[in-house]
């Protein structure tokens, strides 16, 4: 996964610039993104403080790596099952 050019706090500090009442078409040209970026992250993390948002980073790389332990110990279960297969 790409790895975001803006840090939490200021993903954060921008959603906050946007809810005191700045321009979209403004804050992007500030910070240099499209507008397709700040609607993503309002609907993503609108609301959200830096420490709500860091533990969600965390729990979604955890999330991430649980999913790529399992689908490594179900190939290892799909190769052991052909070998008792072919032996029978």
């Amino acid at each position: 996964m790409r790895k975001s050019r803006f840090t939490e706090e200021q993903i954060v500090g921008i959603l906050q610039e946007y809810a005191a009442g700045a321009k979209v078409s403004e804050l992007c040209r500030k910070h240099g993104m499209s507008d397709a970026t700040l609607y993503k992250w309002k609907s993503r993390y609108g609301g959200m403080q830096v420490s709500e948002l860091r533990r969600l980073k965390d729990l979604e790389a955890e999330n991430a790596e649980l999913k790529r332990l399992l689908a490594d110990a179900m190939l290892d279960n799909a190769g052991l099952k052909g070998l008792l297969a072919k032996n029978s």
